[in-house]
């Protein structure tokens, strides 16, 4: 188990999460990030409760929360914001990600460029 900053959350994703996690049925109260194939622009982002943290999996704990980043998911996720946004007519967890290069138009799905190990060292 490694903690990490791979992701920072907003206060109000913070909250949202704290909510959500406070009103499941879960068990365990770990949430996990990861990186999916699927959608018009090639990947989205996943979010599921876990019961244990997994070996290679990396941790992130902020404002009482403790998130985990499947190890697939850390190059795409390195330097990521998440923010909970409420709209007039939606609402939903927005990934700012840096590394994000285009999103289809209904924003669903995104296409994500990883960064290198080389860019890392």
């Amino acid at each position: 188990m490694v903690k990490s900053n791979i992701i920072s959350l907003t206060p109000r994703a913070i909250e949202r999460v704290n909510h959500l996690i406070d009103d499941s049925n879960q068990e365990n109260k770990i949430l996990r990030i990861g990186i999916e194939k699927g959608g018009c622009a090639g990947l989205h982002y996943s979010m599921d409760y876990v019961s244990e943290i997994s070996d290679g999996d990396e941790v992130v704990e902020q404002g009482g929360v403790t998130i985990v980043i499947d190890p697939k998911a850390i190059l795409y996720l390195l330097g990521t914001e998440m923010d909970y946004v409420e709209e007039k007519f939606s609402a939903g967890f927005k990934f700012n990600n840096p590394n994000e290069t285009s999103a289809c138009g209904c924003g669903e799905s995104v296409e994500i460029t990883p960064i290198s190990e080389l860019e890392i060292k």
